[in-house]
């Protein structure tokens, strides 16, 4: 409807209680899931979440007032074992809220965490705050593995008429970054697992 596209199915409902794209059984997987789930929700069913039907809590239970750890679960469980990657936009709290570290550090050992990219603030009409993506990736080049890299965007912004926009010149700073996976002084560092582990595997961009 928005793009052209013509092979869709839409669902409305609660994705945590009831996933909808389910096969046999089990949750259907993809290649590629980009996703906005609502920040830091604290309505929805814990207690159900702590025994999973779909095994979605294998880095453990969020606390009741902040849902995010449970959508990325969900997200990464639906992901292909071989082709799976995701793009998630966040707000910056997930990467080093200290109720999630243990939920956090076992994502990062799981090492299908590939960047980290912090965006600026008010880009986005649902929130004032900056954001940030985390891409995953279920299978790493090789010469990705054990590393993530980090990438400070929190300055590319525009500002115009009291909004602030993404420009293309931003937009290609950001995707080149990432496609070349390397430093670039006070924009973009790689980091090793280790790195992150004596830094108490908080994924904070500073």
């Amino acid at each position: 409807f928005l793009h052209g596209v013509k092979d869709f199915n839409i669902f409305n409902g609660d994705t945590l209680a009831a996933p909808a794209f389910i096969e046999n059984g089990r949750l259907q997987r993809f290649d590629l899931v980009l996703a906005n789930p609502p920040y830091s929700i604290s309505q929805w069913n814990r207690s159900a979440f702590e025994n999973d039907k779909y095994g979605r809590n294998f880095w453990g239970v969020p606390p009741q007032g902040r849902a995010d750890y449970a959508f990325l679960q969900h997200i990464v469980s639906s992901l292909k074992v071989n082709t799976g990657r995701a793009a998630i936009l966040l707000p910056h709290g997930v990467l080093f809220r200290s109720e999630e570290n243990t939920m956090r550090e076992k994502m990062i050992r799981s090492d299908v965490v590939e960047c980290v990219i912090g965006l600026g603030a008010n880009l986005f009409y649902n929130s004032p705050m900056e954001a940030c993506i985390i891409i995953y990736r279920m299978n790493k080049k090789t010469e990705r593995r054990g590393q993530i890299l980090f990438i400070n965007a929190v300055n590319e912004v525009e500002r115009k008429n009291a909004q602030s926009y993404l420009e293309e010149r931003h937009i290609k700073k950001i995707a080149d970054a990432y496609k070349n996976y390397c430093d670039v002084d006070g924009f973009a560092k790689v980091a090793t697992i280790q790195e992150i582990e004596e830094n108490n595997y908080s994924l904070s961009i500073p």
